[in-house]
């Protein structure tokens, strides 16, 4: 089998919120509960915290938040401080963004790479998000930004419609055809405090089955993702993950990586797992 690239962002690659603890939506999966964790920044401080952060001896970050009104992680709005931290420091950005259009491809040109959640049934963008949006409105971002060169990762979340697998085979059809070189599979963590919590996880088989899919279909880099539930089930999982031929893992389990190690050559990346 080929190396094993194993991701530990959380050392030098941290997770930036633009928005705070804010987000318009209230998703079913989220309820705005992963925002939390991340570092808050203001247009003022992002780049003063950036030239910090290479100082500290740190990689890069990922630059996300909530979405506003229009649907996007307001980026745009920081497309000045974005420009001078690729011009004053070697940081890598990895931009998660939302329905982005033509008018943000002259900030967009200055991240390395775009994290785009990718969703392949109508119903479930409707049920799980709630938002008057379609595959087609997804495909249209995907297309904009593969078509200006910006390099893009999708993310799909298996498990996503409320621990049901079945869209996830589709939008894997659908995201092969593009010029896409890292694929990442999440999977549903049944998050308290949101409509999900008492989802049963999505069992490891089945999740694996989505994983096995992709393998097969994906040419490219299949990564395992930072969002799938923890304990036990992580250890089975990324184990069977490992072993269906992933490409890339992201925070596994301590005792995963030494018995990866035993069937595989590994090497420990301190980066998000698309970079």
């Amino acid at each position: 089998m080929k190396k094993l690239k194993v991701y530990i962002p959380g050392i030098k690659f941290p997770s930036i919120s633009v928005t705070g603890n804010y987000c318009y939506l209230n998703c079913a999966h989220c309820g705005r509960h992963y925002l939390e964790g991340m570092l808050k920044v203001t247009r003022k401080s992002l780049l003063e915290r950036c030239v910090e952060m290479e100082r500290e001896g740190y990689i890069g970050c990922l630059l996300s938040g909530g979405m506003d009104s229009r649907l996007k992680v307001p980026l745009d709005k920081f497309k000045d401080e974005i420009k001078a931290i690729k011009e004053r420091t070697k940081l890598k950005i990895n931009a998660h963004v939302g329905f982005v259009d033509e008018s943000d491809l002259e900030w967009l040109k200055y991240v390395d790479v775009v994290s785009l959640d990718f969703v392949g049934d109508d119903d479930v963008i409707r049920r799980v998000y709630k938002i008057n949006k379609s595959v087609k409105d997804y495909l249209g971002v995907l297309e904009l930004l593969t078509e200006n060169g910006i390099r893009v990762a999708p993310h799909i979340t298996i498990g996503l419609d409320f621990g049901r697998i079945h869209w996830e085979f589709k939008a894997i059809d659908v995201l092969v055809n593009y010029p896409i070189d890292v694929l990442v599979l999440d999977v549903l963590i049944p998050t308290p405090g949101t409509e999900m919590e008492n989802v049963p996880k999505v069992p490891v088989d089945k999740a694996i089955e989505v994983v096995k899919y992709a393998r097969e279909k994906f040419s490219g880099e299949l990564s395992i993702g930072c969002m799938r539930p923890f304990g036990e089930w992580r250890v089975e999982f990324d184990k069977k993950a490992i072993l269906a031929g992933v490409d890339r893992i992201t925070n596994p389990p301590r005792k995963v990586i030494e018995w990866a190690k035993r069937i595989r050559d590994v090497e420990i990346i301190y980066e998000c797992c698309v970079m």
